[in-house]
């Protein structure tokens, strides 16, 4: 695994929020539901985005997509000085701004939703309701609106998804998580690699023919007994040479990196398995629970057993 992919291995999404949202102007939605990631694909007409004050609207056409980082609020409107009309909560609950509901009245069919059956915008909407761990790096390296305009040539993928999304067929909800993941992994792998991209380092680091060998096995083996002379064996360069190669580009040591995607799966673990502490420990590379315990409430604030039930950052 590496960390691109870690965003949506650690969780995927399941049971995303899905919809295919249909409008006629005026029209103004305001998001206030805290999610971590939504995206959004313009299919048909256009769509303003709205992000907090300070910062400009953006303009989505055919074709175009968006990702928005939450959990801070934005609009998405016909025009960006339309007053909102609707507002989405926490778990996708849709309300006036008074809230009174609107949910029934705006429900349009399958996963279909808006102020007209036949309006002249339609946006298809995937949210992802978790904050798995193993994300944190890359959603803190994303801006808080990525737009990716599509120069007139939409891809396969949004086309795919408009016409699966309002099918209702059996496992028909694990198709759509996974074409939400595929749309969003190759949005992320675009931003990433345009020219003058501000990646983070650690994903610059995978191209590296060294870093990131060293990278992939560390992530893909975290209970391994690593030591830097054994992923210097394993890459084929002398230790110093990986110490400070490794540090120059990922920006921290190579064991330090290993503690925190230790960490990081462990989180995951914690919060989405029934496995003791023990076995987490043991899973990423501690062999003791009191020392894996000890590194855990170091990092997170809180011990593993509070962090299950729900406490520390999210």
């Amino acid at each position: 695994m590496d960390a691109l992919a870690g965003l949506l291995d650690g969780p995927r999404a399941r049971g995303a929020f899905l919809l295919r949202m249909v409008m006629e102007p005026p029209w103004s939605v305001r998001i206030e539901d805290r999610a971590p990631l939504c995206l959004m694909s313009v299919t048909a007409g256009e769509a303003w985005i709205v992000p907090a004050a300070g910062t400009e609207p953006v303009l989505l056409r055919p074709g175009d997509r968006a990702v928005a980082r939450g959990p801070e609020p934005y609009t998405v409107a016909d025009l960006p000085d339309t007053e909102p009309r609707a507002r989405i909560g926490p778990g996708g609950t849709c309300t006036t701004l008074h809230g009174e509901p609107l949910s029934q009245s705006m429900d349009l069919g399958v996963r279909t939703w808006g102020n007209a059956p036949d309006g002249s915008t339609t946006v298809l909407v995937g949210t992802y309701l978790l904050d798995g761990e193993i994300s944190g790096r890359l959603l803190d390296a994303l801006p808080p609106l990525l737009v990716l305009p599509s120069g007139g040539r939409p891809g396969p993928l949004p086309a795919l998804l408009d016409d699966e999304i309002a099918r209702d067929e059996p496992g028909q909800s694990v198709v759509l998580d996974r074409l939400l993941d595929l749309l969003l992994i190759d949005a992320l792998r675009t931003w990433f690699s345009r020219p003058g991209a501000e990646a983070p380092a650690w994903y610059r680091a995978l191209g590296d023919p060294v870093v990131g060998q060293a990278l992939r096995l560390l992530q893909n083996e975290p209970a391994h007994p690593w030591t830097v002379a054994a992923l210097a064996g394993r890459t084929g360069v002398s230790r110093a040479g990986l110490a400070r190669r490794f540090t120059e580009l990922v920006g921290e040591p190579p064991m330090a990196y290993l503690t925190g995607w230790r960490l990081a799966v462990a989180a995951d673990l914690l919060r989405e398995t029934d496995a003791t502490v023990e076995a987490v420990a043991h899973k990423v590379g501690y062999s003791q629970a009191f020392a894996f315990s000890t590194a855990f409430k170091r990092v997170r604030g809180v011990s593993p057993q509070d962090y299950r039930k729900g406490g520390g950052l999210p």
